[in-house]
């Protein structure tokens, strides 16, 4: 029955918000204008008809499969969607058999494969011959690197489009969608409403999850930021000690200290040792730091970082 509903663009009444408010339409996708905007490389894909294998690199809640489902509708594709999670090489040979068949009889398919990282080389390589030979066009979505994390003969026949986190526009967009379609505001302060938008850290799902907890309440003032922050608890931090977030943070760490930004680097700092980071790793890039970007301009950086990381370590 689900499936019903969604093939119909409707959703059952007890479905999560973030499912009733999917977009039906490419134009009302917020937050990816870059792609999907007058003259991005996914619009022009569609304007011309045509669409190219590809693999959508970008965070949780930036609309990685929304985009996908859509794609298939303005391009007149049938959609069809796999889980790397869940499926093995017997479900992609029964994707690509349904495929072959759709094709002889005149229909494309877009084949989605959601976290398809997950995949391993050599199931990377079975959809080779499938995407060269135009049986399926591929949309994969990940939220890994695709350098490091796919095969290069994959990379080189699809194109890698980078989703951006939700900015405070986008998201504020989402809650007024949200409110339209609830009938009602949220009970939130102005300040409490940023706070929220802050706390949503770029994920338009998690605000709408936030929201549905919110609408929930019971009628009576509306919330401010201790009270907000008393209904939602506290998220945990996005952060993972190997993989991408791991990366992206040391990152913004190293270039918060080269770029003279104290209270920049004081936040990934204590982001990274929130999220679980050995603070023994971030001693020992710190020393780096101080011998790569400080050097002669205070010469006791160094004896100074490399004296933390020894107490420490000691």
């Amino acid at each position: 029955m689900t499936d019903l509903f969604e093939a119909s663009g409707i959703h059952p009444p007890d479905a999560p918000l973030a499912d009733r408010l999917r977009p039906q339409a490419l134009d009302q996708v917020v937050g990816q204008d870059h792609l999907l905007g007058e003259g991005g490389p996914i619009r022009r894909m569609i304007e011309a008809g045509r669409l190219g294998s590809m693999i959508l690199w970008g965070p949780p809640g930036t609309g990685k499969t929304t985009i996908a489902r859509l794609l298939a509708k303005a391009a007149g594709y049938e959609y069809q969607s796999i889980s790397a999670v869940f499926s093995g090489v017997a479900d992609l040979k029964k994707a690509f058999e349904a495929a072959r068949m759709r094709r002889a009889a005149g229909q494309q398919t877009l084949l989605f494969v959601d976290e398809i990282h997950r995949f391993n080389r050599a199931q990377q390589d079975g959809f080779l011959p499938f995407v060269e030979e135009g049986i399926v066009t591929l949309v994969g979505a990940t939220t890994e690197n695709p350098s490091f994390e796919l095969n290069g003969a994959l990379l080189s026949r699809s194109q890698v489009y980078v989703l951006k986190r939700l900015d405070d526009a986008a998201l504020d967009l989402l809650l007024d969608r949200a409110e339209a379609l609830m009938g009602k505001p949220l009970p939130l302060t102005p300040e409490a409403r940023q706070a929220m938008l802050a706390l949503a850290d770029g994920d338009g799902r998690y605000l709408l999850t936030m929201s549905e907890v919110l609408f929930d309440l019971p009628e009576g003032e509306p919330l401010d930021v201790q009270a907000l922050a008393g209904v939602l608890q506290k998220r945990a931090p996005a952060y993972d000690k190997s993989r991408e977030e791991h990366y992206n943070l040391i990152s913004a760490l190293h270039k918060s200290v080269r770029g003279s930004d104290p209270d920049a680097a004081l936040y990934w700092l204590a982001r990274m040792l929130n999220g679980g980071e050995d603070p023994l790793y971030l001693a020992r890039r710190i020393v780096r730091m101080a011998v790569e970007d400080i050097g002669q301009a205070d010469p006791l950086s160094i004896l100074v970082a490399n004296a933390a990381k020894d107490t420490y370590d000691f």
